[in-house]
């Protein structure tokens, strides 16, 4: 490997285990609101400030031409489609179920994502690819505190799943869809997207009956959780996870994911809770395999 592409890979996969981070910070920050929240009035909250994060930082940084240049059309479809469809039913999901299953069906992301390149963009399938897919998955089920709870099947599992599959076809449209557009410009365009998109059908939903939030039944804690949720967990990730995603592919980069508990592990600790040593070991073997895959190691015979 040459000199110049090791550093633009070390940069992508510092990005992609930030962004894990941030994402992982979510997960917490989620259960209480998921109490006391509609799963669509919470992901149309969440959507719409994380939108919000992003589009004033798209124009302080690129200036009001790069949005007014943008494809608008195809971003709101591309974000209500499958970024704001992708978080409801994580909501939702995790609504049925808990945080260790949100975490167990996370970790087929990488295979959702590879599967998607060998259909459309003809990835060949080598055996490190596979070493490294399954190291990630080992490591995965590892970093999971199985004594937090029980991982939930059913409605729970399946709608996770379908999560995955939104957000994984998502965030690759969101790379290939918008070549001309910076990864921030991606990111706000199809969080907005999203953000409409969550808007509508929360209002539609309510106007016909549905459940409707009451907001002012949050204290200033369940408000602090939502931002982690919203501009931490998914405007500062997302963008982060798109300038990675345009240098690894979707593929390596959802290798990245299976670290996610051993983050919220670590984001526990800081807040005086025990260390866990399987989730570390889990969260290394995570990394060895992301190393395999992406053949910045190899093991040779003999």
């Amino acid at each position: 490997m040459n000199s110049q592409t090791r550093p633009s890979l070390l940069a992508a996969n510092l990005m992609c285990m930030a962004s894990m981070f941030f994402w992982a910070a979510g997960l917490p920050a989620a259960e209480p609101l998921i109490a006391k929240l509609p799963p669509l009035s919470l992901t149309a909250a969440r959507m719409t400030l994380a939108a919000l994060s992003m589009l004033p930082l798209w124009v302080l940084t690129e200036g009001l031409g790069a949005l007014r240049a943008a494809h608008w059309g195809k971003g709101l479809l591309v974000g209500a489609s499958t970024i704001g469809l992708g978080a409801f039913l994580l909501v939702l999901g995790q609504s049925f179920s808990d945080p260790v299953t949100v975490a167990i069906i996370a970790a087929s992301m990488p295979v959702v994502g590879i599967a998607i390149e060998l259909v459309l963009d003809g990835r060949k399938l080598t055996a490190t690819l596979v070493g490294g897919m399954g190291l990630s998955l080992l490591g995965g089920l590892l970093a999971l505190d199985q004594g937090s709870g029980s991982a939930g099947l059913g409605w729970g599992a399946l709608l996770c799943l379908a999560s995955v599959l939104a957000f994984t076809l998502g965030s690759r449209l969101t790379v290939t869809s918008f070549p001309t557009l910076s990864p921030l410009g991606r990111t706000a365009l199809t969080l907005t997207g999203a953000a409409a998109g969550t808007l509508a059908a929360s209002a539609l939903y309510s106007a016909t009956g549905g459940a409707r939030a009451d907001w002012a039944a949050l204290g200033l804690s369940d408000w602090g959780a939502l931002l982690i949720f919203s501009v931490g967990s998914l405007g500062i990730s997302q963008l982060l996870w798109i300038m990675s995603v345009g240098n690894l592919g979707i593929g390596l980069a959802a290798l990245h994911i299976n670290a996610a508990p051993f983050y919220v592990m670590l984001i526990l600790f800081a807040l005086g809770q025990d260390w866990n040593w399987m989730q570390t070991l889990g969260a290394a073997i995570v990394g060895l395999g992301v190393l395999l895959a992406q053949n910045l190691i190899t093991f040779r015979r003999g």
